[in-house]
């Protein structure tokens, strides 16, 4: 063999190596994720239901989300809240209805995640852009509702989840696009943090990861909203949905028209497109 073919083998084999070594890098996070994620959904699943699940896991550290706690349960104002807001294109009584896609589609899959979660944020890589098509073509809406448990896990604990859920907040108040790019960009895998690192707890880094959102880039009014909270009582309220659905244990978890689904016998959330795919098709009303 010439020396230059000897200098091509060596390169190709270099370059098979780094290829090789991303692809494990990449499978150990997502193994890390879901091992992790895994590990909070058995606490959960243990509990006798997800409000005590919450309450067992650890007190967590409100920061300075009392006063948002207060208008959230009924206060005309408390601190900096002078009044409870609801983004727009909510419904229900407290604006915790959030509905993506054609209202009157015949099916509705409810989709229930924390910020937080690492299984949620592999959920949404997977299955992300296949759900966005099918709400396109009118398959089905989707409601979306999002539990705060996070940061109230002994070991975790944090702001992270209410943080980031408020600033969801305001890209829906934006629009319904904008909130699904953004809630796109946030469980991405080179941006969603460790659930032990609370990054999103920081509203500069929330305004940051919106940038790369095109209704979001430069939006004034989604910034001030960040800022200052404005949906802050709004995001302890969608939390309290959360909890009060006491079929639901773990994230991500999925119902169809108001029934659980999923893989296997503890119908877990699939994980690969092909699984979600199947799944819709075989359990939506024709």
């Amino acid at each position: 063999m010439s020396k230059r073919n000897s200098q091509e083998a060596k390169r190709a084999a270099r370059e098979r190596l780094r290829i090789e070594r991303e692809k494990q890098a990449k499978k150990d996070k997502l193994r890390r994720q879901l091992g992790v994620g895994a590990a909070v959904v058995a606490v959960l699943a243990i509990a006798a239901g997800i409000g005590v699940a919450v309450t067992k896991i650890g007190s967590g550290d409100d920061g300075d989300w009392s006063d948002a706690k207060k208008v959230a349960e009924g206060a005309n104002s408390a601190g900096r809240y002078a009044s409870y807001k609801t983004p727009d294109d909510t419904a229900g009584k407290h604006g915790t209805n959030v509905v993506i896609g054609d209202k009157d589609a015949k099916n509705t899959l409810t989709v229930y995640e924390d910020m937080r979660c690492p299984v949620c944020s592999a959920f949404e890589q997977a299955n992300g852009e296949t759900m966005t098509k099918d709400l396109e073509d009118g398959k089905y809406n989707v409601e979306f509702v999002f539990g705060t448990f996070l940061d109230n896990a002994r070991g975790i604990e944090g702001t992270g989840s209410r943080n980031a859920l408020s600033a969801l907040g305001a890209a829906l108040n934006v629009s319904p696009e904008a909130f699904m790019e953004y809630k796109k960009v946030l469980f991405s895998a080179d941006v969603h943090p460790e659930e032990n690192k609370d990054e999103f707890a920081k509203d500069d880094r929330l305004i940051e990861l919106a940038q790369d959102v095109k209704a979001l880039k430069g939006n004034k009014k989604f910034k001030a909203a960040v800022t200052n909270g404005t949906f802050d009582p709004w995001a302890v309220k969608m939390s309290a949905k959360f909890q009060d659905t006491k079929d639901v244990t773990g994230t991500p978890t999925l119902k169809l028209n108001g029934e659980r689904i999923g893989i296997g016998a503890k119908l877990n959330a699939p994980m690969d497109p092909g699984q979600y795919s199947q799944l819709l098709k075989e359990k939506l009303k024709k």
